[in-house]
């Protein structure tokens, strides 16, 4: 289906080396002038926006540097899906680079349901954790936030949801910090971004004020692009930028869980594109959590030895030739 958007797609074409149909798809999208379709075809790293620009991120970097100056017990509560047990990475390969006392917990599909529960914050409570840290859920979490303040917990929330109504007007859980991109007071030029991308942020602006630097997190963007495309965002903006260069990192990845699903599922580590995240490492790494448990994904992500990656990574496709029968 062609629009009917004007532009003078031959001279679009001609100056990018597009051909002009993708030059009408691209003003079909919206994009405009020169420098917003060289940003959209050739985006780099310096095009993203300063996290700094999110709403309570410097309160949220504030409240966490203290944590880990003090060695505070911090835990993170991510999501069962794709995106979620992504966000859940990033963030805990960021703490425990910066030498922090951090866990994790992810909800159980059928026992605890979406998001963060009661039971998790009791049972946080009966561990002494002193920060609660979410990624991809609790921008709708007021009755947990309340139980944990009321525990003397601190609370910072990053979500990418909607936030919920009162009305006409927003209703923000009652945490410590509320970082969300689709908060209607939130500054950020882009509101699009996953639970991961959101999570990528917040570890990129604390990094930088912990005085260390933030590139040395380049890595995880291979996560940012597996959520992203797993959470079927908009290819737009930022996203582009992440999918892009997490692509390039994907041919060449250290990390041993994602090589050995690559390698089980037959994925030319050189030839990787979005059909097979989409399709084949996203179905692998979103089985878990509908099927078992999203922690053996995450186990996956962190393990140590090839061996351990590849036991994982078979468990992980079986898990999903399942759901695929089932279905």
């Amino acid at each position: 289906m062609l629009q009917t958007k004007k532009a003078d797609f031959k001279q679009i074409g001609a100056r990018f080396r597009i051909d002009p149909v993708t030059a009408r798809i691209i003003r079909n999208r919206g994009i405009e002038g020169e420098a917003a379709i060289d940003r959209y075809l050739n985006g780099t790293l310096d095009d993203l926006y300063d996290p700094m620009l999110l709403k309570d991120m410097e309160c949220a970097v504030s409240i966490l540097c203290e944590a880990v100056d003090t060695g505070k017990k911090i835990r993170i509560v991510g999501d069962y899906d794709i995106d979620g047990v992504c966000s859940t990475y990033i963030l805990l390969q960021a703490f425990e680079r910066l030498g922090s006392d951090v866990d994790f917990e992810i909800p159980d599909r059928i026992k605890d349901g979406y998001g963060i529960n009661e039971s998790i914050i009791e049972q946080a409570h009966a561990d002494g954790v002193e920060v609660i840290l979410t990624c991809d859920n609790g921008i709708s979490a007021f009755h947990q936030v309340e139980l944990a303040k009321k525990y003397g917990m601190t609370v910072v929330i990053t979500d990418h949801h909607e936030v919920p109504l009162d009305g006409e007007k927003e209703k923000i859980p009652p945490a410590d910090a509320v970082i969300d991109p689709k908060r209607v007071d939130c500054p950020y030029p882009f509101d699009g971004l996953c639970g991961a991308g959101v999570a990528y942020k917040l570890v990129e602006a604390l990094t930088e004020a912990m005085g260390e630097d933030s590139t040395d997190l380049d890595d995880l963007m291979e996560n940012v692009a597996i959520a992203t495309i797993g959470d079927v965002m908009d290819l737009v903006d930022e996203n582009r930028i992440f999918v892009r260069q997490g692509l390039e990192m994907l041919k060449r990845t250290k990390n041993l869980g994602l090589r050995a699903l690559m390698e089980c599922t037959n994925i030319p580590k050189d030839g990787i594109n979005p059909y097979h995240i989409g399709f084949i490492l996203g179905p692998c790494l979103n089985a878990s959590g509908r099927l078992d448990t999203a922690k053996r994904a995450l186990e996956l992500l962190e393990a140590k030895e090839l061996r351990e990656a590849m036991v994982l990574a078979e468990d992980l496709k079986v898990l999903n030739d399942s759901r695929k029968e089932l279905t």
